[in-house]
């Protein structure tokens, strides 16, 4: 009867055998379940499971055989189109022949110095042009139009990705720290990253060396306590957040409440684009700013440090001073992060874009570049290189004038 099941297990890469089987067959036989679907469903998982890895898609292919709970549909047709995306018809929509043909100014300066100007001559509203402060246009300036370069004004949320300044009011909130995981994946994946030392009550027996003792002592029992082993691993994270990766929210919140379970020494702080003079705890404040130099003084180089962004931004944003699309940055933010870089002997980039996809920004390739090719997909087998990573090897540090 629960052959086909076995096998669907089988299909699906999980590690179930034959013996296993044959053991769920004997306990059902043994009335070891009171007849109901779930009192089965911990039976036959207590038995085939072996791994907490495997939970999740044996919950998966469980539903669907015994309860009819179809696969999530994969790829573009599985989703539901917003509707937001139905209602903004009046939107202008260029062709790739078309966008190829609108030209950039040249750089950050020039636009600033348009920008200006345009200031101060623009009286009225503009829309679908190419030169005023508008809407739905290929002006560098405005919302919902086009431009491979330009400054995003007064939109709702990001669309090409591609503006270098955003002049807008931006409330981001703080990542929820206690966010169940529907998988237990992330917290395996982190536990690799772990330096056990044993300090204060002597709480544990150390059979090895109470049995030495003991024989030693002509058979007496000679007890020898020790304390417990705890990871001392010391953390510090920085979040990327608001812009586009409020498309990763979910995934970095269920990281972050991993995180938390794992580690007793960490510390975070939340940053946009790119890490410049300042860093924040707390996003509902803002204002309420730590300068960075502040946390490499309070924090040692014994923190391993980990940034979580998808690196995706205006390279000016990380080469240039002013290139924040925030606030005037007087240093750029590759300084910054070749400071921290350089304080942090252990440090890597923790990505949520899709691997294949990173070279579509000069940005993210500036700073993979910076991390010493020290950049992981956001997947569990990410994370598990990552923390590999950050255990095992120290970043080679190179000065500003010799990389760049």
């Amino acid at each position: 009867m629960f052959l086909d099941f076995f096998y669907s297990l089988k299909q699906n890469g999980l590690p179930v055998s034959l013996h296993e089987y044959l053991t769920l067959l004997q306990g059902l036989n043994e009335e070891l379940y009171s007849g109901n679907i779930d009192d089965f469903y911990y039976l036959s998982r207590s038995i085939l499971i072996k791994h907490e890895a495997h939970l999740d898609k044996f919950d998966q292919l469980f539903g669907e055989y015994f309860k009819g709970i179809q696969k999530k549909a994969d790829g573009l047709f599985g989703s539901t189109i917003p509707e937001e995306w139905l209602r903004k018809n009046l939107e202008r929509h260029l062709t790739e022949e078309e966008k190829a043909l609108i030209k950039a100014m040249g750089g950050l300066d020039k636009l600033m110095e348009r920008f200006k100007e345009l200031m101060e001559e623009q009286k009225k509203r503009h829309e679908g042009g190419n030169k005023w402060i508008g809407t739905g246009g290929t002006s560098p300036f405005g919302a919902n139009g086009y431009n491979p370069e330009g400054f995003r004004i007064g939109q709702a949320g990001s669309r090409n990705r591609s503006a270098i300044k955003v002049w807008d009011q931006r409330q981001f909130a703080n990542l929820k720290d206690d966010e169940e995981l529907d998988t237990r994946n992330l917290k395996l994946a982190l536990k690799r990253l772990r330096v056990f030392t044993r300090e204060g009550i002597q709480e544990e027996l150390d059979i090895d060396d109470t049995i030495d003792r003991t024989c030693r002592n002509a058979g007496m029992l000679d007890i020898k306590m020790v304390p417990s082993e705890r990871n001392r691993v010391k953390v510090l994270i920085f979040f990327d957040i608001g812009g586009s990766m409020d498309d990763h929210i979910e995934t970095c919140e269920k990281l972050f409440s991993a995180a938390r379970h794992e580690f007793k020494h960490l510390e975070y702080f939340y940053f946009h684009n790119c890490v410049y003079e300042s860093v924040w705890r707390d996003n509902r404040r803002r204002s309420d700013r730590i300068p960075t130099f502040d946390v490499m003084h309070k924090y040692n180089r014994d923190y391993k440090v980990i940034f979580v962004g998808d690196a995706a931004m205006s390279p000016y944003e990380i080469t240039h001073s002013g290139g924040s699309i925030e606030h005037n940055n007087p240093e750029s933010g590759l300084a910054w992060l070749l400071r921290l870089k350089e304080h942090y002997p252990y440090l890597a980039w923790i990505n949520p874009n899709a691997e294949h996809g990173w070279d579509y920004f000069a940005s993210t390739k500036i700073i993979r570049e910076f991390t010493g090719t020290r950049m992981f997909p956001m997947t569990v087998s990410g994370i598990a290189e990552c923390m590999k990573a950050l255990k095992d090897k120290k970043v080679k540090y190179q000065t500003a004038k010799e990389k760049y």
